[in-house]
């Protein structure tokens, strides 16, 4: 639990020297943001508000620094203020993060209950360049101290990743404490076309959506997405180089990278010799729409089968759009197919939506189908080649409070209904085995005016 405060303050006490700077220099959460052309912000004032509606990329300039998800992911141009930047020196900081930490309650014989906290740290600086675009990314998670017991927080039906040599069940594990090191270069040929460069010993390869806990759509939901393993568990790999071709509105990418999956020490990075690859077409037609397919092929992703791979195929759209005066909505729909050695392919679908309906009062919501094996859940022998069509339902509300200078606090509460097939009642006690959490938000102010 000290840890658990200690994180919290962290974000609390970090950004408020920044907070204080963008005061004094009249950038601050009701400021204006700078016209095209100034220096130093590296496009954040492109990003869009609450509310308005931003213009649409014309040129390679035009792109918000915003539209970066995770990774080099993209997400839609209308973005609702999020974070907090200042300048310095002739570059432009900015801090992001989502900080959870709550009471964990996960029901049946496979359950079990804990508190945790959840969340991630991001500080990122861009430097604008006559040809192109400089950008460097540290980002942190707490959750090594403060969900890794156990190998993590209770969660029904999930998998994937490692504990004391055995495969993990019902529980996600924790990020690593380095989530992404990386330095990019965008360089522009023209207007309309350009290069971009990508390296980071701890990073994210051109495969999937924006992953889970960086997405809009997914901002007030605590918990991991039972099809992270299937769509977007590449978000953390220790060593990765990326180059594409981008345009103002299109961006085609090829990454190699490490495709081993983090192990059980979440506190230092996993480097090994690039072994996997992927490519990753991504779309923004407008502003409030981003879209992508990639395919990964994964030599050796996982530590206990390391001679079993993995072909991984995904698709995701994503739409945000102004809600009222001071509401956004957010959905994203995605899906994720993994052919992994001799077994059949397995499939993960997902549907996510936030809806802030005016600043203060939150509702989302979670609609989930996955294909998983009987070894991915950890079951008998007999039952280790079988596939489970399993479900989850999610529905939650926060209520954001403030903000309190750089700060939104918020409290939330979420409960899920799983749905599983007959052949695993036996395992979970019922065939609609429950979840809930209740839980407190963390946030930078400007994510809200």
């Amino acid at each position: 639990m000290r840890t658990l405060l200690l994180s919290l303050g962290l974000m609390l006490a970090f950004p408020v020297g920044a907070w204080s700077q963008e005061a004094e220099h009249g950038h601050g959460a009701h400021a204006e943001p700078p016209a095209q052309g100034g220096h130093g912000t590296g496009h954040m004032g492109h990003m869009g508000h609450m509310g308005q509606e931003s213009r649409e990329a014309e040129s390679l300039r035009d792109i918000p620094l915003m539209r970066r998800g995770s990774g080099t992911s993209w997400q839609p141009d209308l973005i609702p203020p999020s974070m907090l930047h200042w300048d310095a020196a002739g570059w432009g900081l900015m801090f992001q993060g989502l900080l959870f930490g709550g009471y964990d309650v996960q029901g049946g014989p496979r359950g079990d209950d804990a508190f945790a906290g959840i969340g991630w740290l991001m500080l990122m600086a861009s430097r604008e360049l006559p040809s192109g675009q400089l950008v460097g990314s540290v980002m942190l998670s707490p959750e090594p101290f403060t969900a890794g017991a156990d190998g993590g927080y209770p969660l029904l039906l999930q998998t994937g990743e490692t504990y004391q040599d055995e495969p993990l069940r019902d529980r996600q594990h924790p990020h690593d404490l380095f989530m992404e090191l990386a330095v990019s270069y965008s360089h522009y040929f023209s207007d309309t076309w350009g290069l971009l460069l990508y390296a980071a010993p701890a990073g994210e390869p051109a495969l999937g959506p924006v992953a889970f806990p960086h997405r809009v759509s997914g901002w007030y939901d605590p918990l991991a997405v039972l099809g992270h393993h299937w769509q977007d568990s590449t978000h953390i790999s220790f060593g990765v180089l990326t180059a594409g071709i981008l345009t103002p509105k299109a961006k085609l990418e090829v990454s190699w990278f490490n495709g081993r999956e983090p192990d059980e020490n979440r506190y230092d990075l996993d480097l090994r010799a690039p072994d996997s690859f992927s490519t990753r077409l991504s779309v923004n037609p407008t502003a409030r729409v981003s879209a992508q397919v990639s395919y990964g092929y994964l030599k050796s992703p996982e530590l206990l089968e390391p001679e079993v791979p993995v072909h991984r195929l995904t698709a995701s759209a994503t739409y945000h759009a102004p809600f009222g005066s001071n509401g956004f909505w957010a959905t994203t729909a995605v899906f994720g197919r993994d052919i992994e050695g001799e077994e059949a392919p397995t499939n993960a679908f997902l549907l996510e939506s936030s809806l802030d309906l005016d600043g203060h009062h939150v509702v989302f919501g979670r609609a989930e189908y996955v294909q998983k094996a009987g070894h991915d859940l950890v079951l008998p022998e007999p039952l280790e080649h079988s596939v489970f069509d399993v479900g989850s339902l999610v529905l939650g509300y926060v209520y954001n409070l403030g903000p309190f200078g750089p700060v939104r606090p918020g409290v939330g509460v979420r409960g899920a209904l799983n749905v599983v097939p007959g052949g695993l009642e036996p395992f979970y006690g019922s065939r609609t085995p429950v979840g809930g959490m209740v839980y407190v938000r963390l946030a930078p102010a400007g994510g809200h005016r």
